[in-house]
């Protein structure tokens, strides 16, 4: 059966709003349009004039605000009750560490009586009375006068010292013997690093003939399944107001355009915004490359580093060859062609709602695509799920 689809993101939902506000078609004809219920279109536009002020009931922020405490007051409860049963943490064998149960005890911002802590912890107040009476280990001494010495010699640094020029200055300058990994604990408990270069990998001013991902698509844009391919890119269009920015990520099984973002301006945040609408509205499984060009927004850093949180694989083709990224650069030409060169746009708010019902209301789910043979992406994907459907016996 097809993949339940996701909740719809706040973009969608807002410009489905304004197509009610502008358009003059009926709430049931926008809702066909876009293949959501009437009754959740609906909901939008309730919602949107609570927001607005126009409508009793709780505004968007007041839910929101709502949901946050309710999960922080289900947090709360949860760590309760595990304070109270520490040994539900533990395997079977295993023993608390009472050192560890001390420390929580004495802990000088601790709000509630020391017999309660104990209690909690599981550990006798007798125990934690012995704990603090008890002098400091020779090891614990040793550790105190070498963090003295530590401090003073990060100091003397301008706070430019790391923990090997700590540590060789230690061996060095003051005869001490002492680990390396001994002087990183020290220094993270006193909370000292040294200075460090930033890395420029990933930056936008990179030298062309050194891309920041390899090109594993060679030109091949095909897919045996959905998601397995996702192809983006950057466009731009002129207003009167100035120009308006689209970034978006189609998946190249079935030439659907699964991710978007509009702006004022070509960031990273733009490319990152249209990647996480495609990896929401798809949940992606595994194995799975983003293939784009080498624009600024995609050879960014955090671009790179979004793409490992998601887990997928990078990719880009030659610089400045268009063919490297036909597909992307195919679907620009269709809607230039379609929808952005045949008229002028007064302002970025109504370049912004045509982009997004040409995109959500026909591309996607009514334009007949020729590499598709004639069927529409939404219809494409629909077969191949109704041929790929897992049998019920199945196990």
């Amino acid at each position: 059966m097809p993949p339940t689809r996701p909740p719809y993101p706040p973009e969608f939902r807002a410009e489905a709003e304004r197509l009610v506000r502008t358009s003059g078609k009926t709430q049931k004809e926008i809702a066909a349009d876009l293949g959501v219920s009437t009754e959740s279109l609906r909901k939008w536009v309730r919602q949107a004039q609570m927001d607005a002020g126009e409508r009793e009931g709780l505004t968007t922020t007041e839910r929101e605000e709502l949901q946050r405490l309710r999960r922080e007051n289900r947090i709360l409860r949860e760590e309760r009750a595990i304070l109270k049963k520490p040994r539900g943490l533990l395997c079977s064998g295993d023993r608390p560490d009472p050192v560890a149960a001390f420390r929580f005890v004495e802990h000088p911002k601790a709000e509630h009586a020391v017999a309660m802590r104990c209690r909690v912890r599981d550990v006798s107040t007798s125990g934690y009375d012995a704990w603090r009476r008890r002098p400091p280990s020779r090891r614990a001494q040793q550790d105190r006068a070498l963090m003295d010495r530590i401090r003073a010699i990060h100091v003397a640094s301008r706070g430019t010292y790391g923990a090997p020029r700590v540590w060789a200055e230690l061996r060095m300058a003051h005869g001490l013997s002492c680990s390396r990994k001994r002087v990183a604990r020290l220094m993270r408990q006193l909370g000292l690093q040294g200075a460090h270069r930033r890395k420029t990998r990933g930056l936008t001013r990179r030298d062309p003939r050194r891309p920041v991902f390899p090109d594993r698509v060679q030109r091949v844009f095909a897919a045996d399944a959905p998601n397995r391919l996702w192809v983006a890119d950057l466009t731009q269009h002129p207003t009167d107001e100035g120009w308006l920015y689209l970034a978006t990520v189609l998946d190249a099984f079935s030439r659907r355009v699964v991710g978007w973002a509009m702006g004022e301006r070509p960031t990273a945040e733009l490319a990152i915004d249209a990647l996480n609408m495609a990896v929401g509205n798809r949940r992606p499984r595994g194995e799975r490359v983003h293939h784009s060009d080498h624009g600024a927004p995609y050879t960014s850093l955090v671009f790179s580093r979004r793409l490992e949180a998601a887990g997928i694989l990078g990719s880009m083709g030659s610089v400045g060859d268009a063919l490297d990224n036909a597909v992307a650069e195919s679907f620009f030409a269709t809607l230039q062609t379609e929808l952005l060169d045949r008229r002028s746009w007064p302002a970025r708010q109504a370049l912004k709602t045509a982009v997004f019902e040409s995109i959500e209301a026909f591309y996607n789910r009514r334009r007949r695509h020729s590499a598709l043979g004639y069927l529409s992406p939404q219809d494409f994907e629909r077969r191949w799920h109704l041929h790929h459907e897992v049998p019920a016996t199945a196990a």
